[in-house]
């Protein structure tokens, strides 16, 4: 099981109908809003680590979504499953590009 931390960001005039898309997709459960700002944080639960990531590329599709990005991510799995992902990982760590403004 993983679970993922995710800071959604969305326009204003679509806060409340983004939500509730958000509440709607599988294994995903929000858990703070603010409206003033457009923020909406998510736990996602997935599977293993490629369907995670799915549901991350699944969220940043979602209409009027501005930023989704995970800033959390927490496996269960024991070890031996966790090394037999290391190449997963390890693709998804390439594809991965942080934004200028976080890159310090």
């Amino acid at each position: 099981m993983n679970l993922s931390g995710i800071l959604v960001i969305v326009g204003p005039d679509h806060f409340e109908a983004s939500v509730e898309s958000l509440n709607k997709l599988p294994g995903v459960e929000v858990h703070r809003t603010d409206v003033a700002t457009g923020r909406i944080v998510i736990v996602q639960e997935a599977e293993n680590v490629g369907a995670e990531v799915e549901g991350l590329k699944r969220i940043k599709q979602l209409p009027h979504v501005t930023v989704a990005e995970m800033v959390y991510h927490y496996c269960a799995e024991d070890d031996h499953i966790l090394e037999s992902q290391s190449e997963e990982i390890e693709q998804l760590t390439k594809q991965v590009t942080v934004p200028a403004y976080l890159d310090n």
